[in-house]
């Protein structure tokens, strides 16, 4: 202590653990217990009126004049490795004019509460400022409390969604069925996630995605409340259906291309059933005028009408082919008798391989497989592998070499894991792995005329339906091409249905 001897009431210990100081009525310094000298020190402060805060003098004065204590001063002080806080009381003696200065160490309290007041201003920068809608919600679905996002997204000011239903401001088909199917997942998972399209305050519609995860009770594990992050995401599904729709478009382009590409063949299998119509229709006129004199020649007249209407039905079902596979619209998933559709296309790239000199083998599955398709793009996809196909058997063997005819083989089957598969298989010149993971990229082609989309597509279209394309060196030193389907609800071997629909 020092050597200063001043009338007071106030006394100070050694055995004090907090800082204490005496000081006069202009707030210098006169007596120190042994805790402030030791902080002191410790500090290395030359004096002990540097522990005290920099409006010291203001604070004796004030504390004197008014006759009361002042409390809860702060004052900064440098120590070895970060900051001290102490936190100081002021208590004058009005008789001998000074005044008992006491701290407490408070720094890890001054700490905690900076830093707690750091993170509730940036929790207040986020939920103020996010896009998204933050909130919680009662068991029950009711609004605690929300994010001011709430207006933009919902028409709804925080205030006034307190209290409310989630089925009150969540309306739109099938939100009651989601919320309560959310709830049962969040009462037995703690998490849950939806998508949602709900009806805006404004009476626009808007699809939400909403993820939520429940607070339970700590001993019961009940769900006491529920926290839920929304997010709008209308601009994206607009977008995906509208990428779909330019999908859809792209096809039909790739079906006109496609049909142009195959005129021949058209024109070849739509020859034969007119021409002989023709010739039949002109032998029934013959008999006919020699019914009169030879009776018998009715029964002829009768089989030749016959053969007519056969041929003419062939006609109308290569036509009904050619306007399912070029009518745009939506696309038509339904249960599809593989086998068919397979002998269909073969048909259509029939002429195309015979002007090649190539020819197209089925080997169809005797279990007859049925899968859930749209049956126009799934033969848009086989005209792309069997012409793709062709293309490769041609290059192979060269444009000027005649030589035997070639094959494609295209087959059906079911294999040991229940999928079903289709295998196109040509005589090419094959590719290597680096060529077999190229060829499937948008517009990578190795034709000087080609795009490059036809095998992209195709594989797109196929994923579609829930199956997988991919390819392999096949035996024969080129391709093989398989298109997988997996088994499942929608992948099942059974008998098809045969009956003729209508025509559209």
């Amino acid at each position: 202590m020092n050597d200063f001897s001043t009338p007071s009431v106030f006394s100070l210990h050694d055995a004090d653990p907090q800082p204490g100081l005496i000081l006069d009525a202009t707030g210098s310094v006169l007596e120190g217990n042994l805790a402030s000298h030791h902080l002191c020190q410790n500090a290395n402060l030359t004096s002990l009126f540097h522990l005290l805060p920099i409006n010291v003098q203001a604070l004796v004065k004030s504390s004197l004049e008014q006759e009361r204590s002042i409390e809860n001063v702060e004052a900064r002080i440098p120590a070895d490795t970060t900051e001290r806080f102490l936190v100081w009381t002021f208590v004058p003696d009005i008789g001998s004019s000074t005044v008992l200065a006491r701290a407490r160490d408070a720094t890890d309290e001054i700490i905690n509460r900076e830093e707690a007041t750091r993170s509730n201003r940036l929790y207040r920068l986020i939920t103020e400022n996010t896009t998204d809608l933050i909130s919680r919600h009662a068991p029950d679905g009711r609004f605690i409390d929300a994010t001011p996002a709430s207006w933009r997204l919902l028409g709804y000011w925080p205030e006034e969604l307190r209290g409310k239903p989630l089925e009150e401001i969540f309306r739109g088909d099938q939100v009651v069925q989601k919320l309560a199917e959310t709830r049962n997942q969040l009462r037995d998972d703690g998490y849950a996630t939806m998508t949602l399209e709900i009806i805006h305050r404004d009476g626009s519609r808007r699809w939400f995605e909403i993820a939520s995860r429940a607070i339970r009770e700590t001993y019961t594990g009940a769900v006491i409340e529920v926290i839920s992050v929304s997010r709008d995401i209308t601009a994206r599904v607009e977008s995906e259906e509208n990428n779909r729709r330019l999908a859809d478009e792209l096809a039909h382009t790739a079906r006109l291309a496609t049909l142009g590409e195959l005129a021949s063949s058209i024109a070849h299998e739509m020859n034969q059933p007119l021409a002989t119509i023709v010739n039949f229709a002109s032998a029934s006129q013959r008999y006919l005028k020699s019914a009169r004199t030879n009776p018998e020649c009715l029964d002829r007249v009768d089989d030749g009408l016959q053969k007519i209407v056969h041929h003419a039905n062939r006609a109308s079902e290569v036509i009904k082919r050619l306007r399912a596979f070029l009518r745009k619209g939506q696309k038509r998933t339904a249960p599809i008798a593989l086998n068919e559709v397979v002998s269909n296309v073969a048909r259509l790239c029939q002429w195309e391989a015979e002007k090649n000199k190539v020819q197209i083998r089925e080997n169809l599955a005797c279990c007859a497989p049925v899968i859930t398709a749209d049956p126009v793009l799934l033969e848009q996809v086989l005209i792309n592998l069997i012409r793709n196909g062709i293309e490769a058997t041609v290059e192979a063997r060269g444009e000027d070499n005649p030589g035997p005819h070639s094959q494609i083989a295209i087959t059906t089957c079911i294999n040991d894991q229940n999928e079903t598969l289709i295998e196109v298989i040509d005589e090419g010149p094959g590719l290597d792995a680096q060529g077999i993971r190229q060829m499937f990229q948008p517009f990578y082609t190795s034709k000087p005329q080609g795009l490059g989309l036809g095998l992209s597509m195709s594989r797109s279209i196929i994923e579609g339906f829930g199956g997988f394309l991919d390819a392999r060196p096949a035996a024969t030193g080129g391709l093989s091409l398989i298109c997988r389907f997996p088994a499942g609800p929608g992948h099942k071997n059974r008998t098809p249905n045969t009956e003729m629909q209508p025509d559209e």
